[in-house]
């Protein structure tokens, strides 16, 4: 598999690699962003059990109608909710079942393969026009380190995994650099679309999408935009079915409308959400050693070295670079509110961060929680003196560590 496909696959699974809390968006809220820059999507409407929603069924006119439960999880068609109706999608001709559809699904929790055990709450769902594919194709825009810049990814085998078709035929993948400064040439728009198979009309159709969704990937500053499958239908539209999209963190400043839309009811715990509000990522995990670490590579060798003591981590979380007292009080907070954590590891290597910063959060935390675990705290680098001086006359009872394997060692001894 090329570095390029892999770079894709890096994107949509890099949850698994690292752990970090992602913007999350239903598929309504993806469709209404392509749909806002002019992207052709099927036509939809949002029920939400509420009186409008009756009259917003009875002018929506279609030949059919796709019902369709949103939540964060896939596998929605196949799963069962919880008070024993099946399926969170649903096709039906007869516009008076739309109702009794989403009636069964709102307010009910949905189970998937991807759920947790009790499902997820289904507060709204999507009804859109059913349209009948005849061809489908991928279609990828993603930031690449490889060509320093956005590249755009073409396959006329869409709707199935873009990685196997990469594998077993890779005259099936095209890939394209782009430039972020000018819109795509038209003569790389129809290169692309005769590539993708389109022929006729369907050619043109096709290049305006493609340009159409290169104007979004800029404006909205993403770092992929994944369509698949970009379809043909049998009246010739070309409409992007699925999408996927992943944003730029240090975009939200200026990205503020569509970052507002995160979906976090649905998270399964609520100290990752909690987190994410003061710029923490979070992950709960089984053990209990808390740890508070900054930068993430330098949180998995922590977790790692526990174990290696023979401890266990209860947590991933990193302040990150720019870390103020405030957010060390709030991982204090987070870290405590595990009633799993039975001690708590502190690991910084003060490049970026000031020690002295994190040793005034650790005080101040540590005497307004009353914490009553013990405490491990080993500091490196930026006024490293200054920072231990700071813990030596809190007057708490706080162990101090020459390196992290002796750190850990000593949180683990702490708990024994």
């Amino acid at each position: 598999m090329s570095l390029l496909l892999k770079a894709v696959t890096t994107a949509r699974h890099i949850v698994h690699k690292v752990p970090v809390r992602n913007l999350n968006l239903l598929e309504f809220q993806s469709k209404d962003l392509l749909q806002k820059y002019g992207v052709a999507i099927q036509q939809f409407k949002v029920l939400d059990n509420s009186k409008a929603d009756a009259e917003v069924v009875k002018t929506f006119e279609c030949p059919e109608y796709v019902v369709k439960a949103q939540i964060l999880a896939g596998g929605r068609g196949k799963g069962t909710f919880d008070n024993g109706f099946k399926g969170g999608v649903h096709i039906t001709s007869n516009k008076s079942e739309v109702l009794s559809l989403t009636q069964q699904m709102i307010g009910n929790r949905l189970i998937t393969k991807q759920t947790p055990k009790s499902g997820i709450l289904v507060n709204k769902v999507m009804v859109a026009r059913s349209i009948n594919i005849t061809r489908e194709t991928y279609l990828c825009i993603l930031l690449d380190r490889e060509h320093n810049g956005p590249v755009l990814i073409a396959s006329p085998a869409g709707g199935m995994d873009i990685e196997a078709v990469a594998e077993e035929t890779p005259e099936k993948i095209k890939t394209v650099p782009l430039d972020i400064g000018k819109p795509i040439p038209e003569s790389t728009l129809l290169e692309v679309a005769k590539f993708l198979e389109f022929k006729g009309d369907s050619v043109k159709r096709c290049a305006e999408e493609i340009q159409k969704l290169y104007t979004l990937f800029k404006a909205v500053d993403a770092v992929q935009i994944e369509i698949n499958p970009l379809a043909e239908t049998d009246n010739g539209e070309v409409i992007s079915v699925d999408a996927k999209l992943n944003f730029d963190d240090n975009a939200q400043f200026r990205q503020k409308d569509i970052f507002s839309m995160d979906v976090t009811e649905e998270e399964s715990d609520p100290r990752e959400v909690e987190a994410a509000k003061y710029n923490l990522n979070y992950v709960a995990m089984d053990g209990n050693i808390g740890c508070l670490v900054n930068g993430a590579g330098l949180a998995m060798a922590t977790m790692d070295i526990i174990k290696l003591n023979g401890g266990e981590p209860a947590n991933f979380l990193d302040v990150g670079g720019g870390v103020k007292e405030d957010q060390v009080a709030k991982a204090f907070e987070i870290l405590t509110a595990d009633p799993k954590v039975k001690g708590i590891l502190v690991n910084v290597f003060g490049g970026i961060v000031n020690c002295a910063t994190i040793a005034n959060g650790i005080v101040a935390a540590s005497k307004k929680l009353q914490l009553n675990v013990p405490l491990v705290v080993r500091l490196e680098g930026t006024n490293v003196n200054q920072a231990r001086e700071i813990l030596k006359n809190s007057g708490l009872p706080i162990q101090t560590a020459s390196d992290l394997d002796d750190a850990a060692h000593k949180a683990v001894a702490a708990l024994n």
